[in-house]
């Protein structure tokens, strides 16, 4: 019995804890969805005038648009900065391992958790200065696009990779992937039909100015919705371990009721037994 009530003290303190941490969860959950989907609407704007450039056929030849022969690949991969969240780091972790295997990769981690689990396996790392996803604004994010484009312009690299979760709900965060450069429209097919398009000078110049601009805006909007969807899976982690708390709690007391009335009986028999012997 006394083995019991102990464990009971140890579930509830945790179960205390995870409470805690399923309300501060909760909390940044709603400020993190808040800067998503006021992100969204800058990716979009930036995504379109890009894919419209594109599609008008005048940025064919481009660098920028050109498959390259060589095989190098950087792979920005967003993680969080602690644990205590499901499978959030885990599920990013395998998508960077399935995409990268078998070939010359560097990465770029977003995330003390990404950065850690990168160094320990002694993978090469193009950048690894942004060791909080926490503390990373849109400064930072422009930074990154500035300096990939210039790394993919110089023949450092000759693709690039982002890595990160999509926030689709409270309950729902998805594994993604997006390929960056070399740029290529989503509407493949239309390429040349959009001869309409009037450019404020050169189309490759304005290219070589929105490409940067466009890596930075991608990179911001895919650490909102990193940071919406850590707190999105460690808030459903916690409230699943509240959960299997009180299932241990009730199921320990059921024990320890058991224990006790195993105790009563056994003294209301040694009472009988005494009496019955005098």
């Amino acid at each position: 019995m006394n083995d019991i009530k102990a464990r009971m003290k140890s579930v509830q303190s945790t179960m205390q804890i995870t409470k805690a941490m399923e309300l501060v969860a909760t909390s940044k959950l709603r400020r993190a969805k808040e800067n998503a989907e006021r992100s969204r609407p800058f990716y979009e704007v930036i995504k379109k005038a890009m894919d419209d450039i594109d599609s008008s056929g005048d940025v064919r030849n481009s660098e920028w648009c050109k498959e390259k022969t060589g095989k190098k690949t950087l792979y920005i991969v967003m993680a969080g900065d602690r644990g205590l969240a499901g499978g959030y780091n885990s599920n990013i972790f395998k998508l960077a391992e399935q995409l990268s295997a078998g070939k010359e990769s560097l990465f770029l981690p977003i995330g003390k958790k990404a950065l850690d689990y990168f160094r320990s396996r002694k993978k090469a790392l193009y950048l690894s200065e942004y060791e909080y996803i926490a503390e990373a604004d849109i400064g930072d994010a422009m930074d990154i696009g500035e300096t990939v484009a210039s790394g993919y312009m110089n023949g450092e690299i000759d693709k690039v990779v982002l890595i990160y979760t999509r926030f689709v709900s409270m309950l729902t965060q998805a594994p993604v992937y997006e390929e960056l450069l070399p740029f290529a429209s989503d509407d493949g097919d239309e390429k040349g039909k959009n001869k309409d398009l009037l450019y404020d000078g050169d189309a490759e110049e304005l290219l070589n100015k929105l490409v940067p601009l466009y890596v930075g805006g991608i990179v911001y909007s895919a650490l909102c919705e990193s940071l919406a969807s850590e707190s999105g899976a460690r808030r459903s982690a916690m409230s699943a371990a509240n959960k299997n708390a009180s299932e241990m709690i009730d199921t320990l007391m059921l024990k320890f009721n058991r224990a006790r009335q195993a105790v009563i009986t056994q003294e209301i028999t040694e009472i009988v037994s005494g009496a019955a012997a005098q």
